[in-house]
């Protein structure tokens, strides 16, 4: 396991993560920190543990109300006729 610090508004914060995801979570937490500093540039300061508080609302309202991809049959059909096509030419 490593541990790698994520900076989120000028405070460093060490997170623990399986070795080799060290640069996926550097990314998360970049992702976290603009919108953090947004939360910030938008409603003014706060003190710590409001601005995480609030960034988790608005993160967790973000994810909900993302828009869901919707699998239609004719979607289901194309890819089995893909997988079938596949299937055909590894066979020969």
């Amino acid at each position: 396991m490593s541990v790698v610090s994520i900076p989120i508004v000028n405070k460093n914060y060490p997170m623990g993560c399986e070795d080799g995801q060290e640069g996926r979570l550097i990314e998360l937490g970049k992702m976290v920190d603009m919108r953090a500093r947004e939360i910030l540039d938008k409603i003014g300061p706060l003190p710590e543990n409001s601005l995480l508080a609030t960034l988790c609302i608005v993160l967790a309202d973000e994810i909900r109300t993302r828009a869901t991809p919707t699998v239609t049959d004719a979607d289901l059909r194309e890819i089995l006729a893909r997988i079938r096509e596949i299937k055909n030419k590894i066979g020969q």
